[in-house]
C-alpha cells in the first residue's frame, strides 16, 4: 500500500503529499506520517521551504471522526506536529484546493503561508458533531481573521469560499491553475524573495471594533438559544481564551474539546452522521447496477404535497409536469408553486433568474397523456386507498415501459398500489414530508417486488434533490408514521386520563423535541391523522378497542383540524397555541363513554416515559421485522423528519443510552398499572433479549 504521507524533491523544495483517499481524512496513518515528514524535512537542511499538499480531490477535509469515539483519544500527537511545523525556520506554504475543513484548515494555519484555488472552501463544520476544534484552530483563526468572524464561522459551522478567506487574510493568495504547480509557483517566489516564517501563535488578537461585552453576550446567547448544545458556550470560551497567551488559550481549548468529545451530545450527533452515510447503503445491491435514466418528472396532484414535490425536481434542473383534474386546482397549484419562489427571492434566498428558470421547467395540464414520455411519475393525490388504486391503475397504462412510477404515501400498502399498476416491478414508495420543498427526509418504501434498479435509482435521486433518503419496508406507516402512531396513542390516552395538551407537549419539549405531539398534530392537520386511522381501520389495521386515537376521531367530526382551522387540540391565536377548555371537555367525555379513570397525579415524567417508551418499542419491532435496514435509519428518519433532538440521536441511540434493561422495566410496569388488554405494553422480543444479555439494539444487524 501507499504510504498516506510522503516527503519528496522538487528542486529546493520539499514536497509534503497527503494521500488518502477519498477526501484525505487525518487518520492515525497520515497523523503520524505528518510527524515522520516534519522529522525528514528538519534533518535535510538543503530543502530551502517545505509545500504541503493534498493529493486528489481535496487538501484535508478533516478528522477522522470514528478516532474520537476511541477512549484513548488524544490530540497531542497532531497538534504537536502542527507545533513543530509552525516553529519551522525554513518557510512552509499550504497549497489549498478542494474542501479545507476542520483538522485540515487547522493544518493550513499552522503553516506559514496559505495558496488556493478560487474554487476551495474553507471552514471548521466540527460544532455540527457537537465539538469544537480541537487542535489550535480556536486560538490560530482569530490571530488572522480577528475575533467575530472566528466566533461565526466555528459558532456555526459554516464554510466560505476562497475569495472571503483571502478577504479575511486566511490565505494569502488565490490563483487559477493546477493546485499542486499554484503551490509550487508560489512557495519558488517566497524562496526568490528569501520570505521569512510567519507563525500566528506570535500574533496577538485584535479586539479593535468590538464592544467590551462582545464574549459576554455571546455567551449570553449562546446559553439562552442553544442550551442542550454544550459545544455552542464551549465555543465562545475557547475562542475568547485566544486573547491569552497562546500557550494558555491552547491548554483551555484542549480542556473545553475533551469536555465535548466525551458528551453525550457529541456522541449522538456523531452517530447521526455515521447514520446519515450507512442509511444509503442498500444491502445487496451490486455495486455494478445499473441506474434508470431520470430527466423528466411528472407528478399527478398540485395540491400542498405535489407542488411542494415539484420544486425540488425543479431545484435540481430537471423538467416536471403537474397534472391536475380541474383547472382551477392546477391554477391554485401553480400560483402556490410561484409564491414560495418569490418569496425565497424576497429574503434574498434567490436571484429573480433563478426564480424564472426554475419555473421555466414546470409545466401544468389537465390531459394525463402528458405523463407518457416522463421517466418517473409520482401520484400525491389525497391519502385513500381507493383513489390511489385508481390513479396507480391509470398509470401503469400511461406511462411508458420503464418508467418508475412512485406512489407519495404516507401509511397505505405499497404492494396494493404497485398491483394496481400492473407492472408492480416499477413502482416504488416516495413518502415526501411536508412542506415537501423544505422537509429533508424521503422515505423510500420497498415494494415485494420493486425492482433492484428501481430502488438504487431513486436513492440516487434522492441525493440529486438533496433529500436524506432512508429505505423501509411495507408496513402501515413505515418507519417513521408507525413509530408515530403509538406516541400518538399514548398522548390521546394521556389525554383521556386528564394531561392536558400543553403538559404533555411541555413535557417532550423540555428534551429538546421541536413540538409535541399535540403541537404536532395540529400543524400536520388534525383531519389528515384522523383520515389515516379511519383508513387504517378499513383495511383492519386497528385494535379490537373502541378508545383507540378516540380523540383524534371526535376531533375531526367537531371540524377542529388544528391550525388550518384556527382550532384543534388548541385554539390558536395566529399561529400561537393557546389552551382551549373545550378539548379538556371532549376529553373528558370520551374517557367517560370508554370507562377511562381520570386523574391529576399525571407527571412530566410519566408522559415523557409513556411517549417515548413505545416508540423504541415499535423500533424494536420494526427492526425484528426487517422493515428497516439498520437501527440508524429508525433515528435517522426520527431526527430528520419528525423533529426528534438530534443531541439526543434519536429513539434507538437514546435507548441505548438509557439502558435496554431501563425501557423494558418501563414497558413491564406500564403493562402492568395500565393493563395490557390489546397488546399495547408487550415488549418487543428483540428488546427484551438484547437487554438479558445486557446489549444495545445498536449491536443489532440484519441476518
Amino acid at each position: 500500500m501507499t504510504a498516506p504521507v510522503t516527503l519528496t524533491r522538487h528542486g529546493d523544495i520539499a514536497l509534503l503529499r497527503i494521500d488518502n483517499p477519498p477526501v484525505n481524512a487525518l487518520s492515525p496513518g497520515v497523523v503520524a506520517g505528518l510527524a515522520s515528514a516534519v522529522d525528514a524535512f528538519e534533518a535535510d537542511r538543503s530543502f530551502k521551504a517545505l509545500l504541503v499538499h493534498g493529493e486528489g480531490r481535496t487538501f484535508v477535509a478533516g478528522g477522522d471522526i470514528n478516532s474520537f469515539d476511541d477512549p484513548h483519544f488524544s490530540a497531542k500527537l497532531y497538534n504537536g506536529t502542527l507545533a513543530r511545523i509552525e516553529a519551522l525556520d525554513r518557510p512552509v506554504a499550504a497549497a489549498l484546493h478542494g474542501t479545507v475543513l476542520g483538522g485540515g484548515l487547522e493544518l493550513a494555519l499552522a503553516c506559514h503561508y496559505r495558496v488556493s484555488v478560487p474554487t476551495a472552501v474553507f471552514g471548521f463544520p466540527e460544532v455540527k458533531l457537537g465539538i469544537l476544534p480541537g487542535s489550535l484552530g480556536t486560538q490560530r483563526l482569530p490571530r488572522v481573521a480577528g475575533a467575530e468572524l472566528t466566533l461565526d464561522l466555528i459558532g456555526t459551522g459554516r464554510s466560505i469560499d476562497a475569495a472571503a478567506a483571502l478577504k479575511a487574510g486566511i490565505v494569502d493568495e488565490v490563483r487559477e491553475g493546477e493546485p499542486l504547480q499554484v503551490g509550487l509557483a508560489f512557495v519558488e517566489a517566497l524562496i526568490a524573495r528569501s520570505a521569512p516564517p510567519r507563525r500566528l501563535s506570535e500574533r496577538s488578537v485584535s479586539l479593535e471594533g468590538l464592544p467590551a461585552d462582545f464574549f459576554d453576550k455571546a455567551l449570553d446567547e449562546a446559553s439562552r438559544r442553544k442550551a442542550f448544545y454544550p459545544a455552542a458556550r464551549n465555543i465562545v470560551l475557547a475562542v475568547q481564551a485566544s486573547t491569552l497567551p497562546f500557550a494558555e488559550g491552547e491548554a483551555v481549548e484542549a480542556r473545553l474539546f475533551e469536555e465535548l468529545r466525551t458528551s453525550p451530545q457529541s456522541q449522538a450527533l456523531r452517530h447521526l452522521f455515521f447514520a446519515e452515510r450507512q442509511a444509503s447503503k442498500i444491502p445487496g445491491l451490486p455495486k455494478d447496477l445499473s441506474l434508470r435514466p431520470v430527466r423528466s418528472v411528472g407528478i399527478v396532484g398540485a395540491g400542498t404535497m405535489g407542488g411542494g414535490i415539484a420544486m425540488n425536481f425543479a431545484n435540481a434542473g430537471i423538467p416536471t409536469v403537474l397534472v391536475e383534474t380541474s383547472q382551477e386546482a392546477l391554477d391554485r397549484g401553480l400560483k402556490a408553486i410561484r409564491g414560495n419562489y418569490e418569496a425565497s427571492a424576497a429574503k434574498g434566498r434567490l436571484t429573480t433568474a433563478q426564480v424564472a428558470e426554475r419555473l421555466g421547467l414546470l409545466s401544468g395540464t389537465l390531459d394525463d397523456a402528458s405523463l407518457a414520455g416522463c421517466d418517473l411519475v409520482i401520484e400525491a393525490v389525497f391519502e385513500n386507498m381507493d383513489l390511489k388504486k385508481q390513479v396507480c391503475a391509470r398509470l401503469g397504462q400511461v406511462c411508458k415501459p420503464g418508467a418508475i412510477i412512485a406512489t407519495n404515501t404516507s401509511t397505505l400498502d405499497v404492494d396494493v398500489l404497485a398491483e394496481a399498476t400492473g407492472r408492480p416491478a416499477d413502482v416504488v414508495g416516495t413518502h415526501f414530508f411536508s412542506p415537501a420543498n423544505v422537509m429533508r427526509l424521503l422515505e423510500v418504501v420497498r415494494g415485494a417486488t420493486t425492482a433492484p434498479d428501481v430502488l438504487a435509482t431513486v436513492m440516487q435521486l434522492a441525493r440529486t434533490i438533496k433529500k436524506i433518503a432512508v429505505v423501509s419496508g411495507v408496513c402501515y406507516g413505515f418507519i417513521g408514521n408507525r413509530v408515530a402512531e403509538v406516541y400518538m396513542r399514548e398522548a390521546e390516552f394521556l389525554m383521556m386520563e386528564g394531561a392536558s395538551p400543553a403538559e404533555i407537549d411541555g413535557a417532550v419539549e423540555a428534551l429538546g423535541m421541536a413540538m409535541g405531539p399535540c403541537r404536532m398534530l395540529d400543524m400536520a392537520g388534525i383531519d389528515v391523522g384522523a383520515k389515516t386511522v379511519i383508513e387504517y381501520g378499513k383495511a383492519g389495521g386497528l385494535p379490537p378497542d373502541d378508545s383507540y386515537r378516540a380523540v383524534v376521531r371526535r376531533m375531526f367530526e367537531l371540524g377542529r383540524f388544528g391550525q388550518k382551522t384556527g382550532v384543534g387540540y388548541y385554539r390558536y391565536d395566529g399561529r400561537k397555541p393557546v389552551t382551549d377548555p373545550e378539548t379538556a371537555r371532549v376529553a373528558e367525555e370520551l374517557a367517560k363513554a370508554h370507562g377511562i379513570a381520570r386523574r391529576s397525579d399525571i407527571g412530566a415524567q410519566e408522559i415523557v416515559e409513556r411517549l417515548l417508551v413505545p416508540m423504541i418499542n415499535e423500533g424494536a419491532k420494526i427492526l425484528e421485522e426487517g422493515i428497516a435496514y439498520r437501527p440508524g435509519d429508525i433515528d435517522m428518519v426520527w431526527t430528520s423528519g419528525y423533529g426528534f433532538p438530534d443531541h439526543r440521536g434519536g429513539p434507538i441511540f437514546m435507548a441505548d443510552q438509557i439502558g435496554l434493561p431501563v425501557v423494558a422495566e418501563r414497558i413491564a410496569h406500564y403493562a402492568s398499572v395500565r393493563g395490557n388488554p390489546y397488546g399495547y405494553w408487550t415488549a418487543s422480543s428483540l428488546l427484551t433479549d438484547l437487554a438479558s444479555q445486557g446489549r444495545k439494539l445498536s449491536d443489532w444487524t440484519a441476518a
